[in-house]
């Protein structure tokens, strides 16, 4: 008999994966294990009961694939899945259906199953299909790894977040990124959008492909249809040469699409289409190219009022509204800014080779008290010009005046209630530091209240009383990082 095309040589080699397949039917477990063992070099754990499995199942630690066939005597398939499952969350299941059986099926796949087959299940399909699990099992607990690590960090995938605002955005990447779910992506400008959708990417099973990011708002209509689907040669008059699309390029990978919510209407036709049948057909020609794309889209923009006005198809909106994720503007997670301003402090002083040591209270003060409209982007470039204009070791406040940053623009907004009494508290906490320099005990006694309660409080409006102590009021750039 010959080997068929699909042949993954390098389980002979290395630890073979372990596969428990389960079906009532003696035979046909004996021909699939044959074929899965002699073909593939899987180590196959052959057994007619289901009630036998989940004992041999429980017996096994590491059994990477469960396949079984939906319909048996004795327990279904969904019963065992689930009860495997109970014991560890990260199998991976496989289910045999015949046509009757593919509603059950499709709901042991909401239940947490890999896939199903349709009988009869050909060898060559079953083990392509044995292999993506076999990925996506080992990366889940890549994910389960990363997620430990991640315990205490701030810093992720290029992002930088110690709020639990920005944490929860950090486990959610983690979560939907093994998916293929199309993902929206909220937020306002300067939050990061985009590096969000690249981790994404980089923590999916499309990772060794490519992420191709378009600005839909940055290229014209008639130049963002080229972009996006490409041409053939002579397709237009300057079409000199064939040129790709970035549909054709994001092949087997991410296409991350920035502010989706400025698409016309008639560019949004046509972007449905695509995720409609996953073809494109560049400019100027006739034949259609099948396209296996993860749609990750961002807008600053509230989609569904934009539907609600007309101005965004309500069917598209559905196709890209599939799981939202939204990031928080830094204004709502002040406790990010301090370690964001150290981080690009060393950057642009490393760049700059300006030798910054340090910025004075004053303008961490003032860098906390801002509103930062522009989001990161905006604390970065302020960092960046800081870092310029200095002709010192010390960053000091005089270099603010340039700056929206500046006492004038602070007063010039009345603030909301709540950020005026935010504002309040942490100038009575730095008064009140200054006052005991930075003695916790002393300064919960004057402000009369009990010292756990008022280490709950500092914490809170990111105050350290350790910079408090008596020295020079310049706050090294190290130590930033510490007053979230």
């Amino acid at each position: 008999m010959e080997a068929p095309d699909f042949e993954n040589k390098k389980h002979k080699s290395m630890k073979a994966p372990k596969i428990l397949l389960v079906d009532d039917d003696a035979a046909t477990v004996e021909v699939y294990k044959m074929r899965l063992e002699d073909f593939y070099g899987y180590d196959v754990i052959g057994v007619t009961d289901p009630e036998e499995a989940l004992l041999v199942f429980s017996d096994q630690s590491d059994i990477d694939v469960l396949i079984t066939d939906q319909k048996m005597g004795r327990m279904s398939g969904q019963e065992l899945m689930r009860k495997c499952l109970s014991i560890d969350p990260g199998l991976q299941t496989i289910i045999f259906t015949a046509y009757g059986t593919i509603d059950q099926a499709v709901e042991s796949m909401r239940l947490g199953a890999y896939t199903y087959l349709t009988k009869p299940v050909e060898h060559k399909p079953l083990a392509a299909q044995i292999e993506k699990a076999i990925e996506k099992k080992a990366l889940l607990k890549r994910i389960s790894d990363l997620e430990g690590i991640l315990e205490g960090s701030s810093r992720f995938a290029g992002m930088i977040g110690c709020s639990r605002k920005m944490q929860y955005v950090f486990r959610q990447i983690l979560q939907l990124a093994p998916t293929d779910s199309t993902i929206s992506i909220y937020g306002e400008s300067g939050t990061g959008k985009e590096l969000v959708a690249n981790a994404i990417h980089t923590h999916s099973t499309r990772s060794a492909a490519n992420f191709v990011a378009v600005n839909c708002a940055a290229i014209p209509e008639t130049l963002l249809e080229d972009e996006l689907f490409g041409h053939v040669k002579g397709a237009y008059t300057n079409a000199v040469s064939r040129k790709e699309g970035l549909f054709v390029r994001a092949h087997k990978g991410t296409l991350f699409l920035d502010e989706v919510g400025e698409m016309s209407e008639a560019m949004q036709a046509k972007l449905l289409r695509v995720i409609e049948t996953g073809e494109v057909r560049p400019l100027g020609s006739d034949a259609v190219k099948k396209v296996d794309v993860r749609l990750v889209v961002a807008t600053k923009r509230n989609l569904r009022e934009q539907v609600d006005k007309g101005k965004f198809r309500e069917d598209l909106f559905y196709r890209v509204h599939v799981v939202p994720l939204k990031i928080p503007p830094l204004r709502e997670r002040p406790e990010d800014i301090c370690p964001l301003m150290s981080h690009f402090l060393t950057i642009y002083s490393n760049k700059m080779n300006k030798g910054i040591k340090g910025v004075e209270r004053g303008v961490v003060e003032r860098f906390r008290t801002y509103g930062w409209p522009g989001n990161v982007r905006e604390l970065e470039n302020t960092v960046e010009y800081l870092v310029a204009m200095s002709t010192a070791e010390v960053i000091g406040e005089d270099l603010l005046e340039h700056t929206p940053l500046s006492r004038t623009d602070r007063k010039s907004r009345i603030p909301l209630l709540r950020e005026a009494k935010d504002e309040f508290i942490k100038e009575y906490l730095d008064r009140l530091f200054r006052f005991t320099q930075g003695n916790v005990s002393q300064a919960a006694k004057l402000a009369g209240y009990y010292r756990a309660d008022f280490y709950k409080l500092f914490q809170k409006y990111g105050m350290n009383p350790k910079s408090y102590k008596k020295g020079p009021k310049v706050v090294k750039t190290e130590d930033l990082a510490d007053l979230s």
